[in-house]
């Protein structure tokens, strides 16, 4: 039988205590450093994105059109309907722009994004002769480029290097890879911003020797 002196024994017994509050607290503390373990690697993502698409936008703003030929030269013909007007300052009217993405753009979209027209997503490095925005952050496909050219009242009409634009890019349902949270808090959805990118464009004609 057990006496009432070993029941107070027993209660007044703190042996094994630490450990308990150890086992306790050890998960909350587990869970904040994945928090900002995972917090730094979302930022590295982040950035990643952002410079994907500098050096995309640069890149597109002396290439040919991504845009396919058809709608490029319907959005933003080079000549006046007037003859007599070509040499005069285009129109100033931002309301002019055509945008496409994916399958929607021309094979110079894969270029800019995978380094080769001939690419189905993000090849090698060292089998393409340019880098691709994918090579800076591989979770950008062509799939996931918005492509938008503006009038910018730059330029005149009948000029032989084409329009001068206003280019923009931005991604879109690009998620943030979250492994730890991700699996622990489902918080693997989480999208990254659109992080437009505008750049006048210049001569928009690929060098054929880049």
């Amino acid at each position: 039988m057990v006496t009432l002196r070993a029941i107070k024994a027993f209660w007044s017994d703190s042996s094994g205590a630490s450990l308990v509050e150890a086992l306790l607290t050890f998960p909350i503390v587990l869970l904040v450093f994945a928090a900002f373990i995972e917090f730094g690697y979302a930022m590295s993502q982040w950035n990643q994105t952002v410079k994907a698409l500098q050096y995309g936008a640069r890149l597109a703003a002396v290439s040919d059109p991504l845009l396919s030929a058809m709608a490029f030269s319907t959005a933003f013909p080079t000549d006046a309907s007037d003859p007599l007007n070509n040499g005069k300052a285009t129109p100033n009217d931002s309301s002019i722009s055509a945008t496409c993405t994916g399958a929607g753009c021309s094979t110079e979209l894969k270029r800019i994004v995978y380094g080769s027209k001939d690419a189905q997503d993000c090849p090698n490095m060292a089998s393409v002769a340019q880098i691709g925005m994918c090579h800076i952050n591989p979770r950008i496909g062509a799939t996931n480029v918005v492509v938008t050219y503006q009038r910018s009242g730059l330029g005149y009409w009948g000029r032989p290097d084409g329009p001068v634009l206003t280019m923009r890019l931005e991604v879109r349902e690009v998620s943030f890879d979250l492994p730890i949270l991700g699996g622990l808090l489902g918080l693997n959805n989480i999208t990254v911003p659109a992080h437009p990118v505008t750049i006048t464009t210049e001569d928009l004609k690929t060098c054929s020797t880049c």
